[in-house]
This record gives C-alpha cells, sequence and structure tokens, in this order.
C-alpha cells in the first residue's frame, strides 16, 4: 500500500490491519470514454471479520451481530468506483469500511430512564381544563333565557 494515507482508525487506537485487507480490481463501469475501458479502476475491499485478530473480542462479537446481513462467509465487502482513478477508489473503499466497523462496534446507547411528571404539572393540567370546560358550558344556549 505505498502512498496510501492510512492506517485507518476504527475507533481509539484500533486501526484496520493493512495484513488482513483483501484487494481485488475491475473495470468500472460509467462514464469515462476509452480510459475506462482500459483500467481497473473499480475497486473492493474484503474485511474477515471473523478471523480479525485486530479487534478486542466485544467489538468483534458486536460487529459480526450487527452486520450479519452484510457477511458472506464472515467477510464483510465494500466497492469504491465513484472515481476515476484506482488510487481514489482504494482511499475511498478504505474510509468506507473503517467508517463502517466505526458504527458496528460502537457501544450500544444507553437505555432511556422514564421520568415521572410532577404532581404540580397534572394538577394545573387538570384545573386548566376544568375552567376551559366551564367557559364552554356558559355558552351553551341553555343558560339564555
Amino acid at each position: 500500500m505505498d502512498g496510501m494515507s492510512g492506517p485507518y482508525l476504527i475507533r481509539g487506537s484500533v486501526s484496520l490491519p493493512e495484513a488482513e485487507l483483501m484487494w481485488r480490481f475491475s473495470r468500472s463501469s460509467g462514464p469515462g470514454g476509452q480510459h475506462v475501458n482500459t483500467t481497473d479502476s473499480q475497486v473492493e475491499l474484503r474485511f474477515d471479520l471473523a478471523r480479525t485478530e485486530a479487534l478486542p473480542a466485544v467489538w468483534k462479537q458486536r460487529a459480526l451481530r450487527r452486520l450479519a446481513g452484510r457477511l458472506t462467509d464472515g467477510v464483510v465487502s465494500v466497492r469504491a468506483s465513484e472515481h476515476r482513478s484506482q488510487f481514489r477508489n482504494r482511499e475511498a473503499a478504505a474510509v468506507r469500511l473503517a467508517a463502517l466497523l466505526a458504527e458496528a462496534t460502537a457501544p450500544p446507547p444507553r437505555p432511556r430512564k422514564p421520568t415521572r411528571i410532577p404532581r404540580g404539572i397534572n394538577e394545573r393540567r387538570l384545573r386548566e381544563k376544568k375552567q376551559r370546560s366551564e367557559t364552554k358550558r356558559g355558552r351553551s344556549p341553555k343558560n339564555w333565557t
């Protein structure tokens, strides 16, 4: 990976290990004229999440559970073909994979603790409802003479 701007941090001091990244290149579709027909600019980056030792065990289990729909035999795959150069597509794929793993390994949000409505607020609401009811009742035709 000479010239790559890695290492790509997942979170904290944990980063994507270069040795465990599997790169595959193919011809990209879309505009680009003759250039696109001659260069392998599309990048597919694969990372074996099930067998990696780079992630802490808790993070690994969390990621395996959250990415279960995206995994193929424990391997997560990301593609990039939005740029014309292979180098920029490699950068985009690595950043995308790091972001995906960061989101998948994030701790779950704290459960919401329900709060009680103070008694004074509830009493005031009921008192205002009663006043509004009296106001509307005073408008009814049966009180007119």
